[in-house]
């Protein structure tokens, strides 16, 4: 019986045999798929100090491997398991196709298989999973001329890039990292066996959801490589009492969704392909100060919740916090809002809101800058009406008090709107307009409303023209994105611009104003032990945007709160009383993790402490009364 099974395994081999010369002297088909391999690939985030962000993938999660990045053992097991005569064959193994067949005849049925890696390959990349001859042969024909093509090596790096892993990994380093959190160098060879047992059924094997038949199927492995005298006894009993750690939480969670977002937005138009096309992108964000500037967010978006919520419709109610080094523009922290994954809408890159009085600081720039003014002018903090097209505007102060003449500086730190107005009008409505425009807020109107913060703004927008004043009259552009590196090793850098807008004496008057503010004003709120701190409150008519914008001497930092409806907040949700609290707590953590920032501001020259007197027409036509 065995003799005729034999002579009819002998024939078939034979016969299949001459099928494959003859269909491989007319064959054609398109290599180039795996000859030039360029599979999608994972795009990989990482912060200002090269820890991880974000993998950013369309449908396969791949990071890409090179075969001198793949241990021995890890190529040993693959080929004791799957091919063991892979270095022997030229695409297809006779021998195994015998012995399957054999096997088959006896069993009745097919039981097993005698596909060699090569052919493996073929499959998952050019051909489908029919069970059908014709697929069979075109797979045979294909690796005989993938194995003229490739080397050896060439085929393993190919195999071990392309085959799915399960947990939706792609590719051996994808895979030791989401499964060990570990490079392709650092894992054991159980960790090896476990990732070589995995192609054969990835939901039955992976070790996530079915840890125990994951080992179970390593250790046929393991002692696959015993028996072919691959490891020696000591090595083989160690592995098979390992039991490695698994890890469950996916590998594309977002670290810093927000930020990774508004990178890939920026990016997206000149890299197409950003999500498949294997880029290291590096940005500015650094991570623990990101975590610092979610979790102060967070914890004052839930303590508003908890104190208005039950008043009043908050269901739209949200934040955004922009932190930037305004030294060099870096972006630091990026919190388009409280929870991504509820509401990916970017409130940083793409909300435009009215800035209230923290638009203020400008307009006393300019007055120093071009009016002449110093801190200790006085300005006229008195009730005016004015008349526009038949209407009557009459401007209040929050707080309804007036205090007739007050120095500039008092006006700042108190945020009188009178006062402001006042110096608008002493400076000339036209020479303000001009002057906004030239520091960025494009499209701004001679109207006196904007003395009061009428102008909407995106807190990212706001924070780059910020930096005029805390960067001591230098504007500089914001940046996010480092540099971004191509799979094929070319690295594009980016770079902030500087632009000296006003001198650093006219800027230094305006930060030891806003220092006050914070010390004894409406941003008491963000003081904040050791270090100095210069920043505006603001907010707008009914409550409807509650910001603080302040800096350190080293670092910037915008925060909003509001309903995303424009609807007004509830009870006296001020800039000074929502936002503020938020700075503080977010500027502590940068003294904690960055202990060697400069702490202390510097005046750059002399101030003029002589009072100015100029006046202007002015030609408002409404306001926004602020905080």
């Amino acid at each position: 019986m065995m003799r005729y099974i034999a002579a009819l395994a002998i024939l078939a081999t034979t016969l299949l045999t001459f099928l494959l010369i003859y269909f491989y002297r007319s064959f054609s088909y398109d290599l180039d798929k795996l000859i030039n391999y360029n599979p999608p690939l994972t795009t990989q985030v990482f912060d200002t100090n090269g820890k991880l962000l974000a993998n950013l993938f369309d449908t396969e999660n791949r990071v890409y491997a090179a075969y001198e990045e793949m241990p021995n053992m890890l190529i040993e097991a693959l080929i004791a398991t799957e091919d063991t005569a892979f270095f022997e064959h030229k695409g297809i193994s006779f021998e195994a196709i015998l012995r399957a067949i054999v096997k088959d005849i006896i069993a009745g049925k097919a039981v097993e298989g005698a596909s060699t890696l090569t052919q493996q390959l073929v499959k998952t990349t050019l051909l489908t999973n029919e069970k059908t001859i014709s697929r069979k042969i075109k797979e045979a024909l294909i690796s005989f001329k993938i194995e003229e093509k490739l080397t050896k090596q060439q085929i393993l790096e190919r195999y071990l890039n392309q085959i799915y892993f399960g947990h939706g990994y792609y590719g051996a380093k994808t895979a030791a990292w989401g499964y060990f959190r570990k490079n392709l160098n650092e894992i054991t060879l159980k960790e090896a066996a476990i990732l070589v047992g995995l192609p054969k059924a990835p939901s039955t094997y992976d070790p996530v959801k079915n840890f125990e038949g994951a080992n179970q199927r390593a250790n046929t492995v393991i002692n696959r490589m015993r028996y072919l005298g691959w490891i020696d006894d000591t090595a083989h009993q160690k592995a098979i009492a390992e039991q490695p750690k698994v890890y469950n939480e996916p590998i594309n969670y977002n670290k810093a969704p927000y930020a990774v977002d508004a990178a890939v937005r920026t990016l997206i138009a000149q890299y197409p392909d950003i999500k498949s096309g294997g880029y290291k992108i590096d940005l500015t964000i650094d991570l623990p100060l990101q975590e610092a500037a979610d979790a102060a967010l967070k914890e004052q978006y839930n303590e508003a919740m908890q104190n208005y919520g039950g008043k009043t419709n908050m269901s739209s109610f949200n934040g955004a916090l922009i932190s930037t080094e305004q030294g060099t523009g870096d972006v630091l922290a990026l919190s388009g809002g409280v929870d991504f994954y509820k509401s990916p809408f970017n409130r940083v890159m793409q909300a435009k809101r009215q800035a209230g009085s923290s638009f203020k600081p400008f307009i006393y720039l300019i007055g120093v800058a071009n009016g002449g003014f110093v801190p200790d002018s006085l300005l006229s903090d008195a009730p005016k009406s004015y008349t526009f097209g038949g209407k009557t505007w009459n401007p209040q102060n929050y707080d309804l008090k007036y205090e007739g003449p007050i120095t500039m500086r008092e006006a700042l730190v108190h945020s009188k709107n009178l006062a402001t107005i006042d110096l608008v009008e002493r400076v000339g409505m036209e020479s303000v307009k001009k002057e906004l425009i030239r520091f960025g807020f494009a499209g701004v109107k001679a109207d006196l409303s904007v003395a009061l913060g009428s102008y909407a703004i995106t807190p990212f927008e706001f924070s780059e023209i910020y930096t005029i004043l805390s960067n001591y009259g230098t504007k500089v552009s914001q940046r996010l994105v480092k540099s971004i590196k191509t799979r094929n090793g070319q690295t594009v850098m980016f770079e902030s611009k500087k632009e000296s807008v006003v001198d650093p004496s006219s800027a230094y008057a305006v930060i030891d104003m806003m220092k006050d503010v914070v010390t004894r004003g409406t941003g008491t709120k963000a003081v904040t032990p050791g270090t100095e701190v210069a920043g505006k409150t603001g907010t707008t008519n009914d409550y409807r945007d509650a910001w603080f914008c302040g800096f350190t001497p080293s670092v910037q930092t915008l925060v909003w709160f509001g309903n995303d409806d424009n609807r007004p907040l509830p009870g006296k949700m001020t800039g000074g009383v929502v936002s503020a609290p938020v700075f503080a707590k977010y500027n502590a953590a940068v003294l904690l993790h960055r202990p060697n920032v400069k702490r202390d501001f510097f005046s750059p020259g002399a101030v003029f402490d002589q009072s100015a007197d100029q006046n202007a027409t002015p030609t408002a036509t409404e306001t926004n009364s602020s905080q």
